[in-house]
Order: structure tokens, then C-alpha cells, then sequence
């Protein structure tokens, strides 16, 4: 696997996609829906790699049920969740069950999104699902397929093939399109942090109508744990391990990396990305992390975890944007935590990487 990674020379014969079709098919009768003679493509069809499970052997949650807080008994204080907040709906999805699905199907605020999260990237990506020129918002599962380690998720209407990591179709009928979802911002933290900035949260129920060992941490604990990869990809270690977690910026026309131990020395982080002025606020060991856009102030840790200060003044750290005193708001960015070797893999080749100061 890493030697066809590396030899992108290398070019498969004459009806290597029928032939892989046929190979699969006898892993999962659906992959040819996925794969076939002819299929259009983007990404190399011979690094496509079957990731142990059938199609939708790992099954997206598709607006699943909700619980008020109160109701939420199962949670501990110190698990993480995916903390999201669309247009006053606020919503934690406990890693404890989407560890074991992976991809969740909801409408937050009024707005269709999907979260695409690959436990092998140590990514979970916020998406809108709805796209100009199209009738219905984009519903998503996963393929059972992987590439360069990474989860390859696919379109319920067309059957195309998605990168989870840029949410662009590679494969099928909407290679080509020119779509690319749009990011909306998401926070990894832990429930008591979480239920304590948004006390009117909802949480995902443990009824999701299967059946599985929600425990935390039961399916990739040890994946997790491990400094190494489950499945081979190239990546340049010179700075950073391949499993060392970065936040990712998205969605503001430049890609840029914060390596997560940049938080150790400072929980604000006052920089730029392009041309864009921005705050961040992090927590290394939640792996928490916000980012602001500003017109380039050099804001402050205040003494309260949910504050900042700028020139003494007070600024309130909320899920959409940073309050200040006066009321008037900076919006927050879009923007994920991932493994570095995923984010190197996909987005670094345009992107930056940011350096202690």
C-alpha cells in the first residue's frame, strides 16, 4: 500500500475496475454499486481498500433520537462529546456511540448537516448537507472502504464515493461536479464542560435501535492508545507524529494547522491564516478547540475558562461567536481536530502549519 502510494506512475491495466468490482463483490455484493466498469474517478481506484466491514456494516445514525439533558444519565463528566450549536440548537453527540457509527444524518437549527467522523483519522467533520442546484440535502453512510487510511463515505442518492476528510465526491456519477460541502464549525469537549456553557443542550440517546456495547472507548481504545496507524499512508514525520492531533481550520479559503501542544503553553493563540485575523482558544487535554475571526486585537486568558480579556475588558467565549462588553461580536470559524497524518495527507500540500512563537 505505501509503494502504490508512492508510485502514482504506476497505472493499472485495461479493465481494472471491473476486475476490482468482481473481486469485491465477493466480499460484499453491494461494493458494485461503488465500483464498475467504466466508473468515473478522481482518486486512484487501486488504492482503494476494503476497511473489514460491509457496506453500512458501521450504520450513520439518521435523525436519531434526543434526550433533554436531565435525561442524560448514562454521560460522565470527563467523556468527550461532539459539542454542536446551529442557530440557538444546541446538541452533544457522545464519542461513546459515535464511535461505533461513525456518521450521524440530522437537521440542527433548521440546517441539514452530517457528521463524517473517521476513527482512524481522529476526525470528525461538520458538513451542510444541502447544495445549490439540488433538490434534497445530501444523506450519508459509510462504504465500508477506506483510502489512505482514511473513511470513504457515499451519497444514499447516487451512490458516489466521498473523501471524508474534503467532502468532495471521487468516485461515481458526481466525480467532476465541482462539489465541495461546506464546513460548519464543531467542539470536541467534555460533558460537564459542555452541559456547563450550554445548560439547555440536548444529547443523543442510547436508543438508536442498534445494538451495541456503548461503553467508552469499547470499539478503538486500543487504536486510539497506539502511536501507530491501522492502515499503511505516507506521512512526514520530520515535525510530527503521525498521530499527533492538530486543529484544522476549513471553510475560510486557507487551510491551516495548529499541532494541539501549541495549547500547552498558551490556551489563546492570537495569529493569521491568509489574510484572516483569529483567536484561538484550546485545551490540550479535552482537545477543545474555538476559533475567532478578528481585525487582528491580541486578546488574553481571563481567570473564568469561558472568558477572554482585551485591554482589560472582558469578552464572553460563546459557541457562535466572541462577545464583547458592548455586545458586538466576532463569529467563529470553522474548523475540526484531526490526526496530523490525515491532514498532511489531504490538505497540506496548499496548506500551512503554524509554529510555537
Amino acid at each position: 500500500m505505501l509503494w502504490q502510494e508512492k508510485n502514482t506512475q504506476i497505472k493499472p491495466f485495461e479493465g481494472f475496475a471491473a476486475f476490482k468490482a468482481a473481486i469485491y463483490s465477493k466480499l460484499d455484493p453491494f461494493f458494485n454499486i461503488f465500483l464498475y466498469d467504466g466508473v468515473d474517478h478522481e482518486i486512484r481506484l487501486e488504492e482503494i481498500v476494503w476497511g473489514g466491514v460491509v457496506k453500512d456494516g458501521i450504520p450513520a445514525l439518521t435523525n436519531p433520537k434526543l434526550l433533554p439533558w436531565k435525561e442524560a444519565k448514562y454521560l460522565t463528566d470527563e467523556e468527550l462529546v461532539f459539542g454542536v450549536s446551529i442557530n440557538g440548537d444546541v446538541r452533544a453527540y457522545p464519542f461513546r456511540m459515535l464511535d461505533w457509527h461513525e456518521m450521524f444524518n440530522d437537521v440542527i437549527g433548521g440546517v441539514p448537516v452530517s457528521l463524517a467522523y473517521c476513527t482512524l483519522c481522529g476526525s470528525g467533520i461538520l458538513y451542510e448537507t444541502s447544495v445549490e442546484g439540488r433538490d434534497r440535502p445530501f444523506v450519508f453512510g459509510s462504504s465500508g472502504l477506506l483510502y489512505r487510511s482514511n473513511k470513504v463515505m457515499y451519497d444514499t442518492e447516487t451512490n458516489s464515493l466521498w473523501n471524508q476528510f474534503t467532502g468532495r465526491p471521487v468516485v461515481g456519477t458526481l466525480t467532476g461536479s465541482g462539489i465541495e460541502l461546506k464546513t460548519r464549525p464543531v467542539a470536541i469537549t467534555r460533558w460537564a464542560d459542555w452541559l456547563k456553557s450550554n445548560p439547555g443542550t440536548k444529547v443523543l440517546s442510547t436508543d438508536t435501535g442498534f445494538e451495541r456495547d456503548y461503553s467508552p472507548g469499547k470499539p478503538y481504545a486500543s487504536y486510539f492508545n497506539s502511536p501507530d496507524l491501522m492502515f499503511p499512508a505516507l506521512v512526514d514525520e520530520t515535525e510530527l507524529k503521525a498521530k499527533d492531533y492538530v486543529f484544522a481550520l476549513r471553510g475560510t479559503g486557507a487551510d491551516k494547522a495548529w499541532p494541539l501542544k501549541l495549547f500547552e503553553k498558551s490556551p489563546v493563540i492570537n495569529d493569521t491564516a491568509g489574510v484572516i485575523f483569529l483567536t484561538l482558544v484550546g485545551n490540550v487535554k479535552t482537545r477543545t478547540v474555538r476559533a475567532y475571526r478578528t481585525d487582528g486585537e491580541s486578546f488574553e486568558k481571563a481567570e473564568s475558562e469561558d472568558e477572554l480579556k482585551l485591554d482589560g475588558k472582558i469578552w464572553k467565549i460563546t459557541e457562535d461567536d466572541l462577545v464583547g462588553p458592548r455586545g458586538e461580536k466576532l463569529n467563529r470559524l470553522p474548523g475540526h481536530i484531526a490526526y496530523w497524518f490525515a491532514w498532511s495527507g489531504y490538505l497540506g500540500k496548499g496548506g500551512e502549519v503554524a509554529t510555537a512563537k
